[in-house]
């Protein structure tokens, strides 16, 4: 239905557009099976064979040539031109692009992967050392110490990548460590016009941060000391210390350009990575129009593990992106280290808040006048949210000033509080951050409160303008604090399931650390980001499914480099079966955004757990075959599916696997349409693959959703062999529940496989659904 829908929509707006016939980028998708001399030698003959279809007046500009994960070019043209192209016998698919965002030290040790241990994943993986990791970003810093090529050997034989030398980023930077780097440019400035050399870089040097910073987490070596602003003293390390790294720029100014992505993607398939990492999402469409799941798909049919973030959408549902199954997609938790800051009211009460701030600060003991921004003269709405030029500096000067979160970033609000004469910040959530924090380097004493609190704060502030005590306050900075209680948690910002796109397949997989995470940073960026901040750090503290995403990344290599025959699907699996969902305290992993207990919608599999990973005893496994047959009972037409995975799909055979649910996703989810049935059930097939020990017994643990039954046949899988595989089937039976139209109601429980030394462990939901 979604998919109908989007396609009737897409429709609509490519006719509207057609009328306008401003031109715009478009991904095309060719045969594959033309002949090498026209197709593969082609930007030319791709050329020629626009420049009849275009205007006279219409130069012909093919942006990208592919030819690794995807057979065919990107080109400026009209919406008209496109309609034209796609009537040509050789055009399998013509793609509108889509504009993309980034989904912006203790980790290592939270995750169990310790230096000191004589046995275990870094051990056993030599640290990662013949492994590429491939990050698609914003660039790189090469010069940080995070990427210095010590002790490391050469660079590996198969790799066929280069580091593409400009003014500002001489081949020289690269090393055994950063064995490659290139940039990708022309779909941002196809759609944006030359870019701004001085604001940005034209060449693989990273000027937002962003790149850097997930390439260290992935990647980066052990540094000592590290610290930012004098916080988070200590090793800085990313997950596979010893992997390579190429980087793979496609970020700028404007944002993400898939026809730059899908030109990255062909780029590092071909040089020879065997990760990619991609920290950058969109709005969700059908796979077959999707850049970044045509290029993942490709990658893992030739073995390239594929991760890329969530999104930063939470902690609303639906909120989940880069949702094909072929990916793993990574949300974001807490580790157990903050940075508190508390804030005392005049009226004695102590309330919690975060920042990470070393410059100036309030005196001790003094308390300071307090005022709400949006209570002040001008335009109200403005002011509440501390934006650019809306603070009135008689009413702010020498005061603390409350602002509202959104719209502006959080540490731009401080430079526009402290350029007004403010002294100080509170920095408010509002509803729907919940009591969610995220601790910034701010460039005035500032601190950041939860929804909660910034309700009392500006109660505080309200009252006491009514009575003759003027409303006061301090700000209170108590800098690192680690073995944090509870922890993990799942943040507030994590995008949530279910898939809007594939309601059978959960997402998010797995949650990693993405809050207040220490990683490299380059010298030309302040900590801020703000324009008047000119500190430099080696190191900054960010948060985001961005900084998530790499720790999986990192992982990944590290598994891979353990177990070199695994398939990207089975280290995919190991992650998932092993993944955590009980926090430190020994209870369920809470939402930071209200404090509840979060559910599969927000954690997928649980916490990754990377020791565990090494020796899941089960995988389920999953072939190019079995994504084919998934596309066919998701409704995908033999096109689509060709513009997907480069093949002509047989769907014939596609009914043996059953439905969409039947994917051999180390995840179960079942999908109930009511239509005013009273009693259903359905069945959920799998197989999996023994990668523990011979002559093992597996029985089952069933923990069903709440009014459900659930059985599994067999109860018990036995095992003669190591890479022996076994069927097992599920069957779900379920009765209806009152919702109105429209309505959904899921609930959850799990499946696990147990040989007494491994457990294996799968969610699984039951999502009831009232038709409109």
């Amino acid at each position: 239905m979604a998919f109908l829908l989007f396609f009737f929509l897409s429709l609509l707006s490519f006719a509207s557009s057609a009328t306008r016939d401003h031109p715009k980028t478009f991904i095309v998708r060719v045969q594959n099976d033309a002949k090498p001399s026209i197709f593969t030698t082609h930007k030319h003959w791709y050329e020629s064979s626009l420049s009849s279809l275009l205007s006279p007046s219409t130069p012909t500009q093919v942006l990208h040539v592919y030819d690794t994960v995807f057979h065919g070019f990107s080109a400026k043209l009209t919406p008209t031109e496109a309609l034209k192209l796609q009537t040509l016998p050789h055009v399998v698919a013509v793609i509108p692009e889509q504009v993309r965002r980034l989904h912006t030290t203790r980790s290592p040790h939270f995750l169990g992967l310790k230096t000191t241990d004589t046995a275990g994943l870094l051990k056993e993986s030599d640290f990662g050392s013949d492994l590429v990791i491939g990050v698609i970003d914003t660039g790189i810093w090469p010069e940080r110490q995070s990427f210095n090529d010590r002790d490391l050997g050469p660079v590996p034989s198969k790799w066929k990548g280069q580091c593409v030398a400009t003014k500002d980023f001489t081949s020289g930077v690269c090393n055994r460590k950063l064995i490659g780097a290139r940039f990708f440019c022309n779909g941002y400035e196809a759609t944006n016009g030359k870019m701004n050399e001085t604001s940005e870089f034209r060449s693989p040097r990273d000027s937002d941060g962003h790149g850097t910073h997930t390439a260290s987490i992935a990647a980066g070596r052990y540094v000592f000391p590290a610290s930012t602003l004098g916080y988070a003293k200590g090793v800085a390390a990313g997950m596979a210390p010893k992997a390579r790294l190429a980087a793979y720029k496609v970020c700028w100014n404007a944002g993400c350009f898939d026809s730059d992505i899908l030109a990255a993607f062909d780029a590092a398939v071909a040089d020879g990575v065997d990760v990619i990492s991609l920290s950058v999402g969109g709005v969700v469409v059908p796979y077959h129009l999707d850049a970044i799941a045509i290029g993942a798909f490709s990658a893992a049919d030739m073995g390239i593990f594929v991760s890329a973030s969530a999104g930063n959408g939470g902690p609303g549902g639906l909120t989940v992106t880069n949702v094909a199954p072929w990916v793993a997609t990574v949300g974001a938790g807490t580790i157990d280290r903050d940075f508190p800051a508390e804030v005392k009211l005049g009226n004695g009460k102590v309330l919690p808040g975060v920042s990470i701030y070393n410059g100036p600060g309030l005196t001790p003991g003094r308390m300071y006048p307090l005022v709400y921004a949006g209570t002040g003269d001008g335009d109200g709405y403005s002011s509440s949210l501390c934006l650019e030029g809306s603070l009135d500096p008689e009413f702010v000067k020498g005061k603390i000033v409350v602002c509202d979160r959104g719209i502006n970033s959080r540490a731009a609000k401080g430079e526009v509080v402290k350029k007004a004469g403010g002294i100080g910040m509170i920095l408010a959530n509002g509803a729907f951050d919940g009591e969610g924090l995220v601790a910034d380097c701010h460039v005035l004493p500032a601190t950041a409160v939860g929804a909660a609190n910034g309700d009392e704060i500006r109660g505080y502030i309200d009252s006491a303008s009514k009575s003759k005590s003027p409303a006061t306050a301090t700000i209170v900075f108590h800098g690192t604090r680690l073995g944090v209680q509870p922890a993990p948690v799942v943040a507030s910002f994590s995008a949530r399931g279910p898939n809007p796109e594939t309601p059978e397949i959960l997402k998010p997989d797995m949650i990693a650390p993405g809050l207040n995470i220490l990683a490299a940073w380059p010298d030309k960026v302040s900590p801020s980001g703000v324009s008047s901040d000119n500190r430099k750090t080696e190191f900054n503290i960010l948060s985001g499914t961005s900084m998530a995403c790499p720790h999986v990344s990192g992982l990944a290599a590290l598994l891979k480099a353990a177990h070199p025959e695994w398939s990207p699907a089975a280290i995919k699996s190991a992650l998932m079966t092993t993944a955590y969902t009980v926090d430190n305290r020994g209870e369920t992993i809470i939402d930071e955004s209200n404090g509840n207990t979060s559910t599969v919608m927000d954690f997928g599999s649980g916490h990754v757990h990377p020791t565990k990973a090494m020796d899941p005893g089960l995988v389920y496994d999953i072939t190019t075959m079995d994504y084919i047959d998934f596309l066919c009972n998701s409704n995908y037409t033999i096109n689509n599916i060709k513009v997907l995975t480069r093949k002509t799909a047989d769907c014939s055979g596609a009914k043996r696997a059953g439905h969409v649910g039947n994917l051999n996703y180390p995840s179960f989810s079942a999908v109930f349409q009511q239509y005013g049935r009273h009693n259903m059930s359905t069945h959920l097939i799998r197989r999996v693959t023994n990668v523990g020990d011979p002559n093992s017994v597996y029985k089952v643990r069933i923990n069903p959703p709440s009014g459900t039954v659930v059985t599994v046949e067999p109860e018990q899988l036995v095992f003669r062999r190591v890479g022996q595989k076994l069927n097992f089937l599920v069957r779900v039976q379920t009765m209806a529940v009152k919702l109105h139209p429209g309505g959904t109601s899921t609930k959850s429980g799990s499946i696990s496989w147990s040989d007494g030394k491994h457990n294996v462990t799968s969610p699984l939901t039951v999502t009831m659904q009232q038709p409109l």
